[in-house]
């Protein structure tokens, strides 16, 4: 069930820019920086100052994919008063998941610490990871990794609680997992549900597509964040494979684009 009424999202969805297929086309390529680990594209619209950001961690099971991977994501925010910034980090086998928590945490300041000169706002940066980038997203949001970060947007993974999750799985982790989880010992460290509780959580936005365990999970993990205080957008995308509900946002009079759109506009006001 999706926490925010229909009628609100349809609204939303018709506040869009009219035209957005061709709004949303990006007028420059982003300028590609090199934060340390590995390097990050800034998309900014031109005459930018103080936009709200959206930083973008991509998804691939921790061992594919890069920050190209963005879809309509740049036009689109863009179109809509943000500025967005999309990272590579470091993948498996040469980097285990620690390492790559760790790469987003230093991409982050790096963010923080730079944006301003490139029409972004450090004070209002929402950080937006699918699948294995939005595991790494939860893992430092919670973890206290993003200081100062205005909000979490959660699309769509299974790893939230890796220890429960062998055990829905009859003590063993489905090979996709196991391959990044491969230490037991690790599975609480590596584990965003650990955190919450230990310190106070900005907004979340958690989706979850169309297999029955990631819908278990994502509300697991959203009763949870609420006992402790978070404020919670739960977005049932049961409508959407685990593929499209990363692809479908920034897509015209698309329902979880409207959604994300709400969130962060209430987020960053």
């Amino acid at each position: 069930m999706i926490d925010r009424r229909h009628f609100v999202l349809v609204s939303v969805a018709a506040l869009l820019p009219t035209g957005a297929q061709t709004a949303w086309r990006l007028r420059r390529p982003p300028q590609t920086l090199d934060y340390g680990p590995a390097k990050l594209d800034v998309y900014a619209r031109d005459g930018a100052k103080g936009d709200p950001v959206v930083l973008f961690i991509h998804g691939g099971a921790w061992r594919l994919g890069n920050r190209n991977n963005v879809n309509a994501k740049p036009g689109f925010l863009l179109a809509n008063g943000f500025l967005f910034v999309s990272i590579d980090y470091r993948m498996l086998p040469k980097a285990d998941v620690a390492t790559q928590a760790s790469d987003v945490e230093k991409a982050y300041a790096y963010v923080r610490a730079n944006i301003a000169k490139y029409g972004g706002d450090p004070d209002r940066i929402v950080v937006m990871g699918h699948s294995a980038g939005c595991h790494l997203a939860a893992l430092t949001g919670f973890r206290g990794g993003l200081p100062g970060a205005a909000g979490l947007v959660l699309d769509d993974t299974e790893a939230y609680d890796i220890e429960a999750l062998a055990k829905a799985q009859g003590g063993t982790l489905r090979p996709i997992y196991a391959q990044a989880f491969s230490d037991p010992s690790q599975w609480r460290a590596l584990s965003p549900a650990t955190y919450i509780g230990k310190d106070k959580q900005p907004p979340v936005f958690i989706a979850y597509s169309n297999a029955p365990i990631r819908a278990a999970v994502a509300r697991d993990l959203a009763d949870r964040l609420r006992a402790g205080g978070t404020k919670v957008t739960l977005f049932d995308g049961s409508a959407y494979s685990h593929m499209a509900i990363n692809r479908r946002v920034g897509e015209d009079g698309d329902a979880l684009t409207a959604a994300v759109m709400a969130f962060l506009k209430a987020t960053v006001a």
